[in-house]
């Protein structure tokens, strides 16, 4: 169980760097190309509000009373299911149409 919590959480985690890394590098080519801050900012700023939003979600329901009870490996299972689908999904689609 342990093996399948961390591999759920590098996925969700190496999903989430790709689509930093992206996020980055389209700003930087923006910046480059002549965009505004305040065009970079209404760009990057959704993103990160999406991902401290949802890890303040995974953290508030982490220490829920009823997940709370139980044991921390299957408390970062829980999670981690719950983590990994969006990201890994957004990030193959990002992949795919990236080349």
């Amino acid at each position: 169980m342990g093996l399948l919590a961390a591999l759920l959480w590098i996925l969700t985690l190496a999903s989430l760097g790709w689509l930093t890394f992206l996020v980055g590098m389209v700003t930087l080519w923006g910046l480059a190309d002549g965009m505004s801050w305040a065009e970079v900012r209404g760009f990057v700023l959704p993103y990160a509000l999406t991902v401290a939003g949802a890890a303040a979600a995974l953290t508030a329901l982490a220490f829920t009373p009823g997940v709370r009870r139980l044991t921390p490996l299957t408390r970062l299972l829980l999670t981690g299911a719950l983590a990994c689908p969006v990201p890994a999904g957004l990030a193959v689609w990002t992949w795919v149409q990236v080349g």
